[in-house]
């Protein structure tokens, strides 16, 4: 089986035909629509290496064709949080995932530019977040900023996703300073500008996560940045309260995270979205979380991506003891996640957060393992798992069980 690398991912079902191409000009001209020239060859879908989402795979199975989807109601998702059939969740999702994608796992093979480390929220499980240190600059420049990407670029990535807090200059006096320096009002207006930089120098396509943003922010963004994305977390304001992980964290207010979420949707701007399980919500949240999300992309059509990521206790964090989520409570997430949104929604779990269960992963609903970085960078995900060599075998492993 070959694996082959596309800025979507890579292609486990069938060899791939590769051509590179620029996307800048006709992705924006587009609105941020997501471009896709997939097409199919002699011997199975094409994946070319140009920006595209995998098509939809084959109906695989008899049950898939007899069986056509019917998604839940609210009640009926809600209904979800009392099952505990997860053999049976898992069949159903399994199910969908290959009504949707086939035997096609996909990855993103990019390099994180961490922007900064410089935050204004306290989120208790957060390591990512680390405060002024003496003698060391705030915001990575301009230069080493490229010097990344360059780096990205060289071992084959497509994609530079920027990684930085929320608005630091609101807490930081250094924060504002440096931006001062640096000729910039704001921690965004920085990121844009560098986001240009890294795609004028080296064509990678950027992606930014920077928080909860006005609709100017959004706007200026899309010129530079083909997709963005802004997990919720949790639609739980229950979270902002004394005692739980995101009081003291302005960021991570549920209304205000899903009202960047439906500007975004409003301008058409391809984003990733999901939920983190784990830090103190009920099911019954988890799925009121999803139904949130499932809601803007009825409306706007725009979310091209679920995560379902699972926290992990940290040390030298406020939740450094607290007990993590089960496997099972991981797989029956995503689960539910594949079966409230369908077929045809990527969903991803990361796989450093899960490193020994690849393919219990995929049984569960998944098509698509996120990004992975063969360069190791501050800010980059924990036990980055570089190429995915484990993923791979866990997906031909798959592949050959699902003939």
């Amino acid at each position: 089986m070959q694996f082959t690398t596309n800025w979507w991912g890579v292609s486990t079902a069938t060899p791939a035909v590769c051509g590179i191409r620029s996307l800048m000009s006709p992705v924006m001209s587009a609105g941020g629509a997501r471009l896709s020239t997939c097409d199919r060859g002699p011997e199975g879908p094409r994946h070319i290496d140009s920006g595209c989402t995998p098509r939809p795979g084959r109906v695989i199975s008899v049950a898939m064709a007899s069986s056509p989807y019917t998604r839940p109601s609210r009640d009926a998702a809600l209904n979800l949080a009392q099952t505990s059939d997860l053999p049976g969740l898992m069949e159903q999702a399994a199910v969908l995932r290959n009504m949707g994608f086939g035997q096609t796992v996909s990855y993103s093979r990019k390099v994180f530019i961490p922007l900064t480390q410089l935050c204004r929220d306290v989120c208790h499980y957060c390591t990512f977040a680390q405060p002024p240190r003496p003698g060391e600059r705030a915001y990575l420049t301009l230069d080493d900023a490229v010097d990344v990407a360059r780096r990205g670029a060289d071992h084959g990535c497509r994609e530079a996703l920027f990684t930085l807090g929320d608005r630091p200059e609101l807490r930081y006096p250094q924060a504002r300073a440096e931006l001062t320096d640096l000729g910039y009002p704001t921690t965004i207006a920085y990121l844009v500008a560098v986001a240009r930089a890294v795609f004028e120098t080296t064509g990678l396509l950027p992606h930014a996560n920077p928080g909860v943003l006005t609709r100017s922010e959004l706007e200026a963004l899309r010129e530079v940045c083909p997709s963005q994305g802004l997990m919720l977390e949790s639609a739980s304001p229950r979270l902002l309260e004394p005692g739980q992980v995101h009081h003291g964290s302005p960021d991570k207010d549920p209304d205000a995270r899903l009202a960047t979420m439906r500007m975004a949707g409003e301008l058409a701007i391809p984003y990733t979205s999901g939920i983190l399980i784990g830090i103190g919500e009920t099911r019954e949240e988890r799925i009121a979380s999803l139904l949130a999300l499932r809601d803007l992309h009825d409306a706007y059509g725009h979310v091209q991506e679920i995560i379902i990521q699972n926290f992990r206790a940290k040390p030298h964090t406020r939740m450094a003891e607290a007990p993590e989520p089960t496997l099972d409570d991981l797989l029956w997430t995503i689960a539910c996640a594949r079966i409230i949104f369908g077929p045809d929604m990527a969903i991803q779990a990361p796989p450093n957060l899960s490193p020994t269960t690849y393919g219990t992963l995929i049984r569960a609903g998944i098509n698509d393992w996120g990004g992975v970085s063969p360069v190791n960078t501050a800010g980059g995900p924990s036990s980055s798992p570089g190429l995915c060599p484990s993923c791979a075998r866990s997906s031909r492993s798959w592949r050959e069980s699902a003939r």
